[in-house]
């Protein structure tokens, strides 16, 4: 492969959006070649610093640094060792600086989907219409999305569980159709979100009960959806709907 085709896949190295593979190959590469690993360098100090400026706080450690520019001054006397030691401190460098990196990113990420899966929420509330489909009755509510979203789910038998299923709509994360399910307990609605798990950024992780903006959220990932439930009633309440849910699968 060329220079300039190893330098292209740079970002989306740094990035984390390569494969395994692809990531396993540029790995090998940039511990070869001092030319694509102080490129590397480089444009990971540039998103540092874009990241940096939104108020992120990433960086390697600067001793290190300032000691590898120290090594690298035309001052310095050339000596035999210097490329394989250049090569190895920019790479460890660059991997260091990489997973800091990745690490706020991935937060950034996912904080940015929970939020919007509340904003989700809330707005289903304050609507007048909050669902499409107005049923308790779920043969009567899943064959609605046939059509609308695409794929396909099973719905518990709510019968002896505290649990009433008010209806549903189709709901849209990250651009992508899903189902939204409204459920009643104790005066108090769950919204059941159903993705496709490649509709999902990759890397966010599957959850137990957690407090998002005073909600209590759970998600997992069944037969490649991702079913997050999501509302303020009690964590107790969020655990058993996801339980029954789940006993469906």
């Amino acid at each position: 492969m060329s220079h300039e085709l190893w330098t292209a896949q740079l970002d989306a190295y740094l990035d984390g959006e390569l494969d395994s593979a692809e990531m396993a190959k540029l790995d090998s590469h940039l511990r070869e070649c001092p030319a694509c690993a102080a490129e590397g360098l480089r444009r990971l100090q540039w998103k540092k610093n874009v990241q940096s400026a939104a108020a992120q706080r990433y960086g390697a450690d600067p001793k290190l640094r300032e000691r590898l520019q120290k090594n690298i001054s035309p001052e310095k006397p050339v000596r035999r060792w210097w490329p394989a030691y250049a090569v190895t401190m920019a790479v460890l460098l660059l991997l260091a600086g990489i997973a800091v990196l990745r690490e706020g990113s991935r937060q950034e990420r996912n904080s940015r989907i929970i939020s919007e899966l509340v904003d989700l929420h809330v707005s289903t509330l304050a609507s007048s219409t909050p669902v499409d489909v107005v049923s308790t009755d779920r043969h009567t509510v899943k064959p609605w999305f046939a059509g609308r979203i695409p794929f396909t789910f099973d719905l518990p038998e709510l019968q002896g569980s505290p649990f009433e299923l008010v209806g549903g709509r189709v709901s849209y994360l990250e651009q992508s159709p899903g189902a939204e399910l409204i459920f009643r307990v104790r005066k108090h609605q769950i919204s059941v979100f159903i993705f496709q798990e490649r509709a999902i950024p990759k890397g966010l992780p599957n959850v137990g009960p957690v407090d998002a903006r005073s909600f209590h959220l759970e998600a997992w990932t069944h037969n490649d959806l991702r079913y997050f439930v999501i509302g303020d009633a009690a964590r107790e309440d969020i655990q058993a709907l996801s339980n029954l849910l789940k006993g469906q699968m």
